[in-house]
């Protein structure tokens, strides 16, 4: 294993620029975490830095295996190195460097019955990576940030999803409008989320192909777009709450559209039983 004691190295700079979001290509993965769900979701990593320090840990050791089967270039590092090269307070003993997915987003609303989010400038890289889980966690079919939100497969962002970034269908576009013109152009219902104002979200229609669009911290979504909806929803809040966390939000429409999705599968299965002479 090839041991790295300068700050100056070539790897940490390459490193800490993708960290910066300096190198489009390259995602960050930074802990034992990301980077074993990393290997199990096939994503191609391409280079491996470990804390020299840990590298007898069970944990580490089988990831370090894990990736010298691939083929995959690991390095150790010092601790002052490492910090250097991990961008979390508390330095974490193996950063990865790996391809991002390469998507478009009209692609994620081919999707027979899709459920894609659209993320409507959430600046937070928390909230976008939160938005991921709870999209892959309630059976969406994708995710597309538009322009002004976090980058979903920055670092930050890529911690927050937990691994999910790493499996379920990602992609960035412009505006709003672009991905709302996108979602229209395969027949998905738009469904835009308002603080207040709307109709409650159990009474809308989730069933079938959808976008639901999560506008961001403050700002919410443009009028343009909730005007050009098909759906304008609210959550009902008790006073004196005003608004919920993106990712909250997102959260209730996935699992409300996922409940009546299984409603409907249901009936039709009974259906079906009935038409049959059965039950």
């Amino acid at each position: 294993m090839k041991q790295i004691a300068s700050r100056q190295n070539p790897l940490v700079a390459r490193c800490r620029a993708v960290a910066r979001n300096e190198m489009r290509a390259l995602m960050l993965l930074d802990g034992a975490h990301l980077v074993g769900e990393a290997i199990a979701a096939g994503a191609k990593i391409v280079n491996a830095v470990v804390l020299s320090s840990q590298t007898s840990r069970p944990e580490i050791a089988a990831l370090v295996d894990r990736l010298e089967q691939r083929g995959i270039p690991v390095a150790s590092a010092t601790s002052a190195v490492m910090a250097a090269v991990s961008p979390v307070r508390s330095t974490s003993a193996i950063v990865a460097l790996a391809a991002r997915p390469d998507r478009k987003s009209a692609d994620l609303f081919k999707a027979a019955a899709g459920m894609v989010v659209v993320a409507c400038g959430v600046q937070d890289p928390g909230n976008v990576g939160a938005i991921v889980r709870v999209a892959e966690a309630g059976g969406a079919t994708g995710v597309v940030a538009t322009a002004g939100s976090a980058d979903p497969h920055g670092w930050k962002a890529l911690r927050g999803s937990m691994g999910s970034a790493l499996r379920l269908p990602i992609a960035r576009c412009g505006s709003p409008a672009d991905a709302v013109a996108a979602a229209r152009a395969h027949a998905c219902a738009v469904v835009a989320t308002l603080p207040r104002g709307g109709r409650p979200f159990t009474d809308a229609r989730l069933d079938g192909p959808l976008a639901i669009l999560v506008g961001g911290e403050g700002a919410g979504l443009p009028d343009s777009v909730v005007d050009a909806a098909d759906e304008r929803v609210t959550i009902p809040m008790r006073s004196p709450v005003e608004s919920l966390n993106a990712a909250v939000t997102a959260a209730l429409l996935v699992y409300e559209a996922r409940r009546q999705r299984s409603a409907m599968a249901s009936a039709g299965q009974r259906e079906a039983r009935r038409a049959r002479g059965g039950r």
